[in-house]
C-alpha cells in the first residue's frame, strides 16, 4: 500500500485515524495495540507471506533485548552480537545472496543456480532499526521494553517502509505518553498539511521529473548514446526526481505521524543547499547517517587512531552505505564516489586550518554549493544506472564526448554556424528518446527553483514543532540553513485562507493521480 494511492488516503488512513482515537478513549495501551496492528495489516498488504518474517524478526529481537537487559542477568555481550549477526544474516541473504551467487559465476566461471529470492519490502529499514535497539540495549539506554509499544516501534506504518531509522529512546516514551490516544487539533491540522504538501512534492514534480529521466536513463542502459543536453537533462531531472521523491515521502512520513501524536526525527533537510559534502550528509536521509556514524563509523574507530585510519574509516562507511541502498556496483561506486568526496572535503577543512585560512566569501559559498551539486549529480548517475556501462554512457554524454544536438530551427542561425564548424548535430535536443526538450528543461528549471530557494516544510512549520527537538535539521548556531529560514509570511497558520490553499492543493494533486508509482526509496 503506497502513501500516494485512493485506498490509502480514503479508506486505510481514516479507518485507522477513527479506530486509534476511539479506543484511545478507554485505554491508551488499546490505541497502541490498534496502531501496530493496522502497521502489520499495511505491510502485509504488499505480500502477506512476509509478515511472518517481520513478526518473526521482531520476536527474536525483542526476545534478544529482553535478555541482554533483563533483571538479574545484566548485559551480555555475546547475546547482542549473536543478535546483530543474525539480523545481518537475514538481510545479507535477502538482499545480497542472488548479488553474491552472480559475481561468484563471473569470477569463477561456474553456473552456480541462484534461486528465486525476492526482497521484503523495507527490510533494510526494520532491520537497521532493531540492530540499534540490539546496541542501545547493551548500552543501557534502553528504558521501557512493553512488547506492544516495541511492535509498534518497529512497524509504525508511517517510517516502516522508507524510514527515517529510529532509535528506541525517541519513540518508546511517546507511545507511553497519557495524551498518546487522545485527539490533538493542532496536531491533526499540521499534519494533514505537510501530508498534502509531501503528497504534491510526489504526485506533481517528482513524477513529472521522471517522465524525463527514465526514458533517457532506459535508452542508456539499452546502449544508447545520450548526446550532451540529452544526457545533462536526463541527470538533472533524476537528480530533481529524487531529491522530490525522497522529500515528499518524508514529509508524508511526519505529517501521518503527527496525526497520532508521535513526532518523528527530522530526515531531510534541504541538502541541495549544501556548500560541502560533509553538510551534505548532514542534511540527506540524516537518520541513517546518524545510524552508519554512531554503529559503524565510531565501532570502526571514528576518528581516534590517526588520520590515515580515519579516512579509511570513512570510505569503508560509506562503500557499505552504498552498498546497503542496493545490491549492484553501481551503488558501490556511488558509495566509493562519496567516500572519496568526503576524504578530500576533510583534507581540505584540515589545510585552511593549517593555514589559518578563515576569508570564505559569499562568492566563495556559491562556488562550493556549485561545487558540491556536480559532486552529487555525478553520484547520482551511478546510483540510477542499471548497471555501469550504462552509467559511463550517460557521463560520456554529459562530457560531450557522444556529440551534442540541437534543435534543427538553429541550423541557419550564426549560433548554429558556429555549432556546425564544432560538429553538433541538428536533429533535436532529445534526438535520443524524441521528448519535448522545452517542457523537460521547464521542470527540471522549476524543480531548482523550488529546491534552491523556496524555505522547507519544517521551517513553515517550525513553531509548531514538527519533529523532535533533539533531531536539530542543522546546527544553526554554527551553520545557518541558506535560504531555508522562512519569512514570516510563508508560516503556515491555522487560518482559513491556508486551509483552503491546502485543500486546493490536495484536489489538483487527485487530479493527477493517473498512475500510482512508488517511493524510490522503496526499492532500498
Amino acid at each position: 500500500m503506497l502513501f500516494n494511492s485512493h485506498i490509502f488516503i480514503f479508506a486505510f488512513l481514516p479507518m485507522v485515524f477513527i479506530g486509534f482515537y476511539g479506543l484511545g478513549r478507554l485505554s491508551p495501551r488499546l490505541a497502541s495495540l490498534w496502531l501496530a496492528l493496522a502497521s502489520l495489516f499495511f505491510y502485509g498488504w504488499w505480500d502477506a507471506r512476509y509478515v511472518l518474517l517481520l513478526l518473526g524478526s521482531i520476536g527474536f529481537n525483542y526476545a534478544a533485548g529482553q535478555a541482554i537487559t533483563g533483571p538479574g542477568r545484566g548485559r551480555t555481550k555475546a547475546i547482542c552480537i549473536l543478535a546483530v549477526t543474525a539480523n545481518l544474516l537475514l538481510l545479507g541473504y535477502f538482499k545480497y545472496f542472488n548479488f553474491f551467487i552472480e559475481n561468484l559465476n563471473g569470477w569463477t566461471n561456474l553456473d552456480l543456480a541462484a534461486p528465486e529470492v525476492i526482497l521484503p519490502l523495507g527490510i533494510s529499514f526494520f532491520t537497521f532499526t532493531q540492530i540499534a535497539f540490539l546496541v542501545d540495549a547493551y548500552q543501557g539506554k534502553v528504558r521501557e521494553t512493553d512488547f506492544v509499544h516495541y511492535t509498534l516501534f518497529v512497524t509504525y506504518f508511517p517510517h516502516l517502509i522508507a524510514g527515517p531509522v529510529l532509535h528506541h529512546k525517541e519513540m518508546m516514551p511517546q507511545f507511553a505518553l497519557p495524551g498518546h490516544g487522545r485527539i490533538d487539533r493542532e496536531n491533526v491540522a499540521v499534519g494533514l498539511t505537510i501530508f498534502i504538501l509531501g503528497l504534491a512534492k510526489k504526485v506533481l514534480i517528482a513524477d513529472s521529473l521522471a517522465e524525463f529521466a527514465t526514458p533517457i536513463f532506459n535508452a542508456a542502459a539499452s546502449g544508447g548514446q545520450p548526446l550532451l543536453i540529452e544526457a545533462w537533462l536526463g541527470a538533472l531531472a533524476y537528480t530533481f526526481q529524487l531529491y522530490f521523491d525522497f522529500s515528499g515521502y518524508s514529509d508524508m512520513a511526519i505529517g501521518l505521524s503527527l496525526l497520532f501524536n508521535v513526532r518523528l526525527p527530522v530526515n531531510f533537510a534541504s541538502p541541495y543547499r549544501a556548500t560541502s559534502i560533509i553538510e551534505f550528509w548532514r542534511r540527506w536521509h540524516m537518520t541513517l547517517s546518524r545510524f552508519l556514524r554512531d554503529y559503524l563509523y565510531i565501532p570502526l574507530g571514528g576518528n581516534r587512531k590517526g588520520e590515515g585510519r580515519r579516512y579509511l574509516n570513512l570510505m569503508i562507511t560509506m562503500l557499505l552505505g552504498g552498498l546497503w541502498h542496493g545490491a549492484g556496483w553501481t551503488f558501490v561506486i556511488w558509495g566509493g564516489l562519496h567516500g572519496f568526496y568526503l576524504t578530500v572535503n576533510h583534507l581540505w577543512l584540515e589545510l585552511k586550518r593549517r593555514l589559518n585560512w578563515n576569508r570564505d566569501s559569499r562568492s566563495f559559498d556559491v562556488a562550493s554549493a556549485v561545487l558540491t551539486f556536480l559532486l552529487v549529480v555525478l553520484g547520482w548517475v551511478f546510483f540510477r544506472a542499471e548497471n555501469v556501462d550504462a552509467a559511463m554512457r550517460m557521463i560520456r554524454g554529459m562530457l560531450g564526448l557522444n556529440g551534442v544536438s540541437v534543435s534543427a530551427k538553429m541550423a541557419m542561425s550564426p549560433l548554429g554556424q558556429m555549432l556546425k564548424h564544432a560538429g553538433a548535430r541538428f536533429d533535436g535536443t532529445l534526438s535520443l528518446t524524441g521528448l519535448d526538450s522545452g517542457q523537460a528543461i521547464l521542470t527540471v528549471m522549476l524543480a531548482s527553483i523550488i529546491a534552491f530557494r523556496l524555505p522547507n516544510v519544517q521551517s513553515c512549520f517550525r513553531q509548531y514543532r514538527p519533529v523532535l527537538d533533539e533531531s536539530a535539521m542543522v546546527n544553526e548556531e554554527h551553520e545557518p540553513q541558506r535560504g531555508s529560514r522562512a519569512p514570516k509570511w510563508w508560516h503556515w497558520q491555522p487560518k482559513p485562507v491556508h486551509a483552503w490553499a491546502a485543500g486546493l492543493l490536495f484536489a489538483l494533486t487527485l487530479l493527477h493521480f493517473t498512475q500510482v508509482s512508488e517511493f524510490l526509496y522503496f526499492r532500498f
